[in-house]
């Protein structure tokens, strides 16, 4: 199976009330812990490429990871997705390079310049048979090129997503509900919410739609625990409850992104390693590790979290 677009994925989502789960990806460890994950499951799944990734890897490279995990597992729907484009350029970038989704991140403008530019890699997108994801609203939180400081943040207007939709002609939109990116979101102590309430009323107005969850990553204690325990120094760090995630994703949510949780179970395999066994200096005997952690990761977080484990066979 080619990689194909998130038009049939979410569709299938939408009415089955579960939503795909939406990877970065940076290296090959990451591609194959993510793919083999989905393949043991047989979740359809959506893998990303930020602007950081694009810079450490290169499109090319990230294209061809993607091809290579296509041949080793032709039965699972794989979408290649630009995450945060920042103008169109990139985007065009993208969608000629073989990416079969982009985002227009074009959040930090005013609502109709965020319109226009988003309007405009819809156009380019869709006559090359590539669907887009915009973003009203923004998040706080840092993940790569991603900085909004917490006071510069604004829940999505329920209200302004109908004309948003209908003008641009995007496939997906982003909102910004109290999901946070990055794995320093939430102090211990705190109780992070995400607005359901706001999420419902924007489901009531655009009905059928599918709808974006960014900064979603839940950032697991245990792997924190792991990390501070072998010379790390990750603190004060929560996430978003999964319970509450798993909720979102039984509604108009059909794609969740997860993006620190995955760097921090390779972060916590790789520090456990290199304090049990000092004398290794194979990058495979503390890559591999951190693949099998990430590998467990993504099927706990497609079983319990997302709800889209035994669903690739809902494409056809």
């Amino acid at each position: 199976m080619p990689l194909v677009t998130s038009t049939e994925m979410f569709k299938k989502a939408y009415d089955g009330g579960y939503a795909i789960g939406a990877f970065n990806i940076n290296n090959m460890e990451i591609v194959q812990g993510i793919t083999d994950a989905a393949a043991e499951l047989r979740s359809p799944i959506i893998l990303q490429a930020s602007a950081g990734a694009r810079k450490y890897a290169n499109s090319v490279y990230l294209v061809k990871l993607l091809e290579a995990a296509l041949e080793l597992h032709p039965e699972i729907p794989m979408v290649l997705h630009l995450d945060h484009g920042a103008d169109f350029d990139v985007c065009k970038d993208c969608v000629d390079h073989g990416f079969t989704s982009v985002m227009i991140d074009y959040s930090g403008h005013p609502f109709e310049e965020n319109i226009q530019e988003s309007r405009r890699v819809a156009e380019y997108a869709h006559e090359h048979g590539v669907v887009v994801e915009a973003e009203l609203g923004t998040l706080a939180g840092i993940e790569d090129e991603v900085k909004v400081a917490a006071g510069d943040a604004s829940y999505t207007r329920p209200e302004e997503v109908e004309e948003f939709v209908k003008r641009t002609g995007v496939d997906s939109l982003a909102i910004a509900i109290g999901t946070s990116h990055g794995a320093y979101k939430f102090k211990p102590g705190e109780n992070p919410r995400i607005r359901l309430d706001i999420l419902r009323e924007i489901e009531k107005r655009i009905p059928g739609f599918p709808i974006v969850l960014h900064g979603s990553s839940s950032v697991p204690q245990d792997l924190v625990k792991i990390i501070n325990e072998n010379g790390g120094k990750l603190k004060d760090a929560i996430g978003i409850g999964e319970d509450q995630l798993r909720e979102a994703a039984k509604s108009a949510v059909c794609k969740i992104n997860i993006d620190s949780d995955g760097r921090l179970a390779m972060t916590a395999a790789i520090r456990q390693v290199m304090r049990e066994k000092p004398e290794v200096f194979d990058p495979r005997l503390y890559l591999g590790p951190a693949r099998d952690m990430l590998k467990e990761l993504y099927k706990r977080k497609n079983i319990e979290v997302l709800g889209s484990a035994g669903h690739a066979y809902d494409q056809d």
